[in-house]
């Protein structure tokens, strides 16, 4: 009998120790997993964290600050939908050309870049929210440069970021005004090219922009009366199988404009 009790306890002991160990490992597991406490802390008790991909430089709606932190109007406003609907995520920083091949390669479960809606990308696949921020798209110059207008741009270079709706605008009115565009795969490298000479104007978000000019102190201007009508905002699915995390994503959209978070997201990065 003795000698059952013994081996009893001693399997229980190994059983105990295997346990911790396995819950050691599963914490540090998840621990590695965390990046920039972008995860929504609440949980519906489901397993699922959504994979959410983004751009990297798109300020004030995705960027690192001083503090190496990615932050964001986009960033603020998906925490606080996935808080609200209580869904678990992990947010990319990967740029725009990456984030969009993610998602249609499976590898993201959705998009939140500064993605205008527009017919043309609804056409091509792109799934779309409702509309969470209206944005046009304008030409900015050197501060010192003497082009007031898209007529001053005849066979000049013309800087635009890659598969954006800068881009398409800039393509919309190249044969008119008889200029040629040179293409960027960031913001900032664009912006350099106006600054240094490579190109005399750029096309870009008008809000991105203006932020950018001020918060980097750079020499360049906006030019008044080149915007076009601009459209909204959205956050984009490429896959029917994710429109439950479309569907959250609106709910909770509806929910923080309703309580006034949304409206608090956008006075802290605009003012």
């Amino acid at each position: 009998m003795k000698k059952a009790l013994s081996l009893l306890m001693a399997a229980s002991l190994v059983f105990g120790l295997a346990a911790c160990g396995n819950s050691n490992d599963t914490q540090k597991d998840a621990d590695a997993g965390a990046q920039q406490d972008n995860s929504a802390a609440a949980d519906t008790g489901s397993d699922k964290t959504w994979v959410i991909a983004s751009d990297t430089v798109f300020k004030p709606f995705e960027y690192t600050d001083a503090s190496g932190k990615f932050v964001g109007i986009d960033v603020d406003i998906v925490a606080a939908v996935a808080e609200d609907q209580g869904f678990k995520y992990e947010m990319k920083s990967l740029g725009w050309d990456a984030a969009l091949a993610a998602c249609q390669a499976g590898q993201a479960d959705g998009l939140i870049a500064g993605a205008s809606i527009t017919d043309e990308r609804k056409e091509s696949g792109w799934l779309f929210s409702d509309g969470y921020y209206q944005a046009t798209q304008t030409m900015t110059v050197g501060a010192d440069s003497d082009i007031t207008g898209f007529a001053d741009l005849k066979d000049k270079d013309v800087a635009v970021k890659t598969g954006t709706q800068g881009a398409a605008y800039a393509e919309s009115l190249k044969d008119e005004y008889g200029f040629n565009i040179v293409y960027f795969e960031d913001s900032p490298t664009m912006y350099q090219a106006v600054l240094g000479g490579q190109a005399v104007a750029c096309f870009e978000d008008t809000p991105i922009m203006a932020s950018s000019i001020k918060d980097g102190d750079l020499a360049l201007k906006i030019l008044e009366d080149t915007a076009n009508e601009g459209a909204p905002y959205g956050f984009a699915i490429f896959n029917e199988a994710n429109q439950e995390l479309l569907d959250m994503f609106n709910a909770g959209l509806a929910n923080i404009k309703e309580n006034g978070k949304y409206d608090e997201i956008i006075a802290k990065y605009l003012g």
